[in-house]
């Protein structure tokens, strides 16, 4: 297609919005509605993967060494753990059998006289905290430090790294899930409100194809014209997002520290996903709607 043929699409596209603003208004308000619910869905499954994504993290795998062991078997649990950050390892923290020592007085507060002749280097073990990326990798990690000489065993909370496994897995199933059939309504009630104007002008489209116009020709006008109706209502739906989420997450997020288990992501982090996203959504569903409202009159 001609640069030439495409400004006069343009043109007419432009054109089309302005002589019709019932259904131009009618169409920018039905993708701006889905584009909303699009939106409001993906903030809510990019939190609750966030959250259980750092849930994930903090439950630790404990890691206790053989009573004895070697610094050379140290350094092997140790290369290992480097060797997975931060594919896997998100951190890793280290205590001596002085360190849980004194963890445990404090964990027996007025108790602790209790251990005041307590041997804790024959007794207690070199213990290492690990912090995974994703709860996933619990199992690999797992078994994969079982293997590693000195080790005498490994605990972790199966249950609550199984859960969150699971629950990630349904959250982005969903998403994807709840993303589709937003499209498909979106697309199914544009393509019947462009319709309309569609049907206004069949006399026009049915002199153009007798004339000779081709059916792409004919159809690239109305798909401009979709276009650019999911393009205002991208941008709409984007704006009332962006100040809606900064104004909740301001007062949701005013008495809880960031590094809170229960810290939402800030609108920072989501600007530019939303936008894209309602860019994306809101131009496709207008562009194909319009081609295919305009379809069947161009079957002359």
């Amino acid at each position: 297609m001609s640069i030439r043929a495409f400004w006069n699409s343009l043109k007419e596209g432009i054109q089309g919005i302005v002589r019709h603003p019932l259904v131009t208004i009618a169409s920018v308000s039905t993708i701006l509605l889905m584009l909303l619910l699009m939106s409001v869905f993906f903030i809510f499954s990019a939190n609750a993967r966030f959250i259980m994504k750092k849930v994930g993290q903090q439950p630790p795998i404990e890691v206790y060494m053989k009573l004895g062991c070697t610094q050379e078997q140290m350094d092997l649990l140790v290369n290992y753990l480097n060797e997975n950050k931060p594919e896997k390892i998100k951190s890793f923290d280290g205590l001596s059998p002085e360190d849980n020592y004194t963890r445990f007085r404090k964990e027996l507060g007025d108790s602790a006289s209790i251990l005041d002749d307590f041997d804790y280097n024959t007794y207690l073990p070199f213990t290492v905290m690990v912090q995974l990326t994703d709860p996933g990798y619990a199992d690999d990690v797992v078994m994969h430090l079982n293997a590693i000489p000195g080790v005498e065993k490994v605990m972790q909370e199966s249950n609550v790294m199984k859960f969150l496994t699971r629950a990630t897995h349904t959250v982005n199933i969903a998403t994807v899930v709840a993303f589709t059939v937003l499209f498909l309504i979106s697309l199914f009630i544009i393509s019947n409100m462009v319709r309309i104007s569609v049907y206004s002008r069949s006399t026009k489209i049915a002199i153009m194809k007798f004339v000779g116009a081709t059916n792409g020709y004919i159809r690239l006008p109305y798909i401009v014209e979709g276009a650019l109706v999911g393009l205002v209502s991208a941008l709409c739906a984007w704006g009332i997002t962006y100040f809606a989420y900064r104004t909740i997450y301001g007062r949701a997020m005013r008495s809880v520290d960031p590094s809170s288990l229960y810290a939402l992501l800030p609108m920072r982090s989501l600007s530019l996903s939303v936008l894209i996203l309602c860019l994306c959504s809101g131009m496709v569903i207008g562009a194909v709607g319009s081609g295919i409202a305009v379809r069947k009159y161009v079957k002359v």
